[in-house]
């Protein structure tokens, strides 16, 4: 007879450990499988961890999850060919007894958050591709893995296997990706001595700083840059849509050498030792992009359900939010003796839309598209301000209402009054 679980989970990344997690917390039997050697194997990139998420589940996490620095300062950079206009919060209170953000290695955290969720029951086993979804009728039964006697059965499967998630197109669950939908990011890490990162970023102890910049950097396609400091490395990266990767054909590695090279870059990152060259898909389709998240016995979560913030840069957070959630709905159903249906399931969604992580997404989903459509805010604007504040600080006999009056003139000449005009409209219906 084959060996059946309450539920089995694929994918061992934030989100499909905080739903092995809950559930084996609330009592059941669950089974998680990997296609990598171990959880995180596939993952060398470093990101930014949001605490409030990992709190939840894991309350004491800081003292002995494998984080890297705690963020004390974030920049904001808008940049042309040779400057850039920048803001910075910094402060005090993100170094006090619980932060709410760190820099983490993905490969170091997912093998620990796994093994939180094996030491609450979980079985996890790593090496096997789940090749298809088992079903009677319509309703998912289980799972068809490469292993011999291969099949697994459960009361519920959920997809937590990223953003390509092969199992939930194959399955018809979600379509194919289109190239606007996706981001293509590149990513360097740079080692150097604990000391020189300190020094070089004002911090010390296990302060961090993130710094995320926009503007002419992209050239003109739509997406962003960023640096994050970890213990002894920075890891330096931009992504931008694969639609406009494949429009200007232009190679993404040359893009971030041209990113390493600008003058606001290249000081803080001299002398570097480069050991980690990574490129990944990030889902950025936005709310507009989510798929259905459920059906007869099955759930999807994370990154496989496109659930990025991509205006804020936020994925760990909602792929935990959205796993540890899809194991709550269906640990609730389970204590009412509701069957696992598509309708029973729908409870999912509902719980989604009045959380943080779809009213943000719906806030923010007619950016991408005014950010396509408009392409002059990630070259004209950027190219503007620099130029705006480089007159406004130059001290050489102009008054400064005549460099008020220059600095308008200028932008008229690019935009026209009108266009300044319906710019504002438009930005303010795409952030409001």
């Amino acid at each position: 007879m084959k060996e059946r679980f309450d539920a089995i989970v694929v994918g061992a990344g934030p989100a499909g450990s905080a739903a092995a997690l809950t559930l084996a917390r609330g009592g059941r039997k669950v089974l998680q499988i990997e296609r990598g050697e171990y959880p995180g194997s596939k993952n060398v990139q470093g990101a930014i961890l949001y605490a409030d998420s990992l709190q939840k589940l894991i309350p004491n996490f800081r003292d002995e999850a494998p984080l890297e620095r705690h963020l004390i300062e974030q920049r904001l950079w808008i940049l042309d060919d040779r400057s850039y206009l920048g803001s910075t919060f910094r402060s005090p209170a993100a170094s006090e007894a619980e932060p709410d953000r760190y820099t983490i290695l993905r490969a170091q955290f997912d093998k620990w958050f796994a093994k939180k969720a094996e030491e609450a029951g979980v079985l996890l086993i790593c090496e096997t591709t789940v090749l298809d979804l088992l079903r009677e009728g319509k309703r998912v039964v289980g799972v068809r893995t490469d292993r011999e006697d291969g099949e697994v059965y459960a009361d519920v499967v959920i997809l937590a296997d990223g953003v390509n998630s092969v199992l939930a197109r194959k399955a018809g669950i979600r379509p194919e990706l289109g190239a606007g939908e996706v981001a293509l990011a590149v990513k360097e890490v740079l080692f150097y001595p604990q000391e020189t990162l300190e020094d070089r970023f004002g911090i010390q102890g296990e302060e961090g700083v993130a710094i995320e910049m926009v503007g002419k950097i992209t050239r003109g396609m739509v997406g962003t840059a960023f640096l994050y400091t970890n213990k002894e490395s920075l890891a330096v990266g931009i992504g931008c849509l694969l639609s406009d990767f494949r429009r200007e054909k232009i190679p993404p590695y040359v893009l971030l050498e041209r990113l390493k090279e600008h003058p606001a870059l290249r000081p803080l990152l001299r002398d570097g030792e480069m050991k980690e060259y990574t490129a990944h898909l990030i889902p950025e389709g936005g709310y507009r992009s989510i798929p259905k998240l459920s059906g007869d016995g099955w759930l999807i979560v994370g990154d496989a359900g496109m659930f990025v913030n991509s205006v804020h840069r936020e994925g760990s957070n909602l792929a935990m939010e959205t796993g540890r959630i899809a194991a709550e709905t269906v640990l609730e159903l389970k204590e009412a003796g509701a069957p696992l249906t598509e309708s029973n399931l729908r409870l999912y969604r509902r719980r989604l839309e009045s959380s943080f992580v779809m009213k943000d997404l719906r806030k923010y989903r007619h950016v991408h598209e005014v950010l396509e459509n408009n392409r002059h805010f990630l070259t004209t604007y950027p190219e503007l301000v620099n130029r705006a504040a480089e007159t406004l600080l130059r001290v050489d006999g102009v008054d400064k209402r005549a460099k008020e009056r220059e600095i308008a003139r200028s932008f008229r000449k690019r935009r026209s009054y009108r266009g300044l005009l319906s710019d504002a409209v438009k930005l303010w219906r795409a952030f409001r």
